[in-house]
């Protein structure tokens, strides 16, 4: 009805107005399309994620399980299968200018190998509680949310029974690649650093390694680290807010409840 209301005025008004008009529904029309996005369900949005992570790593150098990086990673994630009934799956990226790490919300978490060279052991383990718990309080799946919102507004994505009908797979690549460099709020990090500090400990584990991975971001901000490790790590503590008030905050904590500093 609205386009017959459309194509009436424009045949009074003119070309100009037709055009004007023409455009006005195709952006309502890919704004509706976006709008369809925001009623997939948490599974769905798994799903779309999943498909994320098979072009990523595609596009990705992933280092094989007899690699020493992934052999390494195994190692230092042994006992850590799933988390509230997502099945956990951990791979290495040989990258030597990237020191990061994130989770998607399938599960899938990746490190880099650079990371790995920078960090010892118990500090990656640190890092991958850290980005677990964005897993878990839904951050991480609020972001590719959004992204995917922002890509059905972009492309007009066609939708059916609540789903999107298709999604190139140069699309599925930058949703999860949006995921890598995501800057999370403050409360985010926070509830990240939590989650991260309660599933150490609900695994054996020492909660201490999360401060220690943070105490290493702030550590290469003021300079105590070299300066090529400072700047492999400029971009994940440039994503990542208040780590002096963060890393106190662990730290009190971990010693509050009786955990030794390794």
């Amino acid at each position: 009805m609205a386009l017959v209301t459309m194509l009436a005025m424009a045949s009074v008004s003119g070309q100009a107005q037709w055009s004007k008009l023409y455009k006005m529904y195709k952006a309502a029309s890919g704004a509706y399309k976006a709008y369809k996005a925001y009623n997939l369900t948490d599974k769905e949005l798994a799903e779309y994620a999943r498909e994320s992570m098979k072009v990523m790593d595609a596009q990705n150098k992933v280092c094989s399980t007899s690699n020493a990086y992934a052999k390494r990673l195994q190692k230092i994630t042994k006992g850590l299968t799933s988390i509230n009934g997502t099945k956990l799956n951990f791979k290495v990226y040989a990258d030597n200018e990237t020191a990061n790490a994130f989770a998607c919300p399938d599960g899938s978490v990746r490190v880099y190998s650079r990371l790995m060279d920078i960090m010892t052991d118990e500090e990656i383990l640190g890092v991958i509680s850290h980005e677990i718990g964005h897993v878990a309080c839904k951050h991480s799946l609020k972001e590719y949310k959004a992204a995917l919102y922002a890509s059905a507004a972009r492309d007009g994505l066609s939708m059916g029974d609540g789903t999107i009908a298709e999604i190139a797979q140069s699309s599925l690549g930058e949703l999860a690649e949006g995921l890598v460099n995501a800057k999370y709020s403050r409360t985010q990090e926070s509830e990240a650093d939590d989650f991260g500090y309660k599933f150490l400990k609900s695994h054996g584990k020492n909660p201490w390694y999360i401060a220690m991975s943070l105490q290493k971001l702030l550590d290469s901000q003021k300079g105590g680290t070299s300066n090529k490790y400072a700047r492999a790590l400029e971009t994940m503590f440039s994503t990542h807010p208040d780590l002096q008030k963060r890393v106190e905050k662990l730290s009190a904590r971990a010693k509050k409840d009786g955990f030794k500093k390794p």
